[in-house]
């Protein structure tokens, strides 16, 4: 799939002009990701979404969305700090004293203000790579470790990691329940099996102030919210182009 083409088509999830985007080749990238899925999808049941717009949309357009989110440090801050009760000033200088990390607007640039920390991402059940690949994609600075109990699936990952050549990245063959807990500051779970019996083992993962970003269909939120009430919850975001996606990230408290 052509390159310009992806960029048209992923525009709308990337937020308002002048937030942050990608860098050109990533593109490319995204055009190889692509390809490689669609020849391992004939052997390997990745996705049912053949027609690669599509995959484009819902699978790249979905999970960049919760990148813009969870990363532009803007929209991190003016969205996420009301829920904690604390002043923007004060939750600038809280993420600074913890090491917590804010991406820049612009990939690559030792300008964009990104900070030295490094934030550790975990994506639970990844499947074809969605959307912790994407994250990366958009903000190559994270530590991303993916966790794929699905040994084909995993092997995926794997050839699709080396393609990309992506580093700081690791492939967890193995259930989410076996790693380490409070290991991580953003968790994100997406189409997953046996979603109730997922969502403690995720959210258990998460370090305090931890994030736990859900790619869901509405229906599916309350569930969500009761399952994990311990957690503060923002309200949920509505997906751009899909009548019934959303985005919901709810923080662990310091002290849970």
């Amino acid at each position: 799939m052509q390159p310009a083409r992806i960029a048209e088509l992923l525009e709308p999830y990337l937020g308002p002009p002048g937030a942050r985007r990608l860098a050109p080749d990533v593109y490319d990238r995204i055009s190889t990701y692509i390809d490689l899925l669609q020849r391992w999808n004939a052997r390997v049941n990745l996705t049912a979404i053949r027609n690669e717009e599509e995959i484009v949309t819902r699978h790249f357009g979905e999970s960049l969305f919760a990148a813009h989110r969870l990363f532009a440090p803007d929209t991190f801050i003016a969205e996420d700090s009301p829920d904690t009760g604390r002043d923007v000033a004060g939750y600038k200088k809280s993420l600074s004293h913890r090491g917590r990390a804010l991406m820049g607007r612009v990939m690559g640039s030792e300008k964009s203000g990104a900070l030295a920390a490094v934030v550790p991402v975990a994506d639970v059940g990844s499947g074809a790579g969605f959307p912790g690949i994407p994250l990366k994609l958009y903000a190559p600075e994270i530590s991303l470790t993916l966790i794929e109990s699905n040994h084909k699936k995993a092997t995926f990952l794997k050839e699709l990691a080396r393609t990309l050549t992506l580093t700081n990245i690791n492939i967890q063959t193995a259930r989410a329940e076996t790693l380490t807990p409070s290991s991580f500051d953003v968790v994100t779970l997406r189409a997953v099996e046996r979603f109730e019996q997922i969502l403690p083992i995720a959210a258990s993962l998460l370090a305090p102030e931890g994030r736990l970003a859900l790619l869901i269909g509405s229906a599916q939120f309350p569930v969500a919210r009761t399952i994990l009430c311990d957690l503060a919850w923002s309200a949920p975001i509505a997906i751009p182009n899909s009548q019934s996606r959303i985005l919901a990230v709810a923080r662990k408290p310091a002290s849970l």
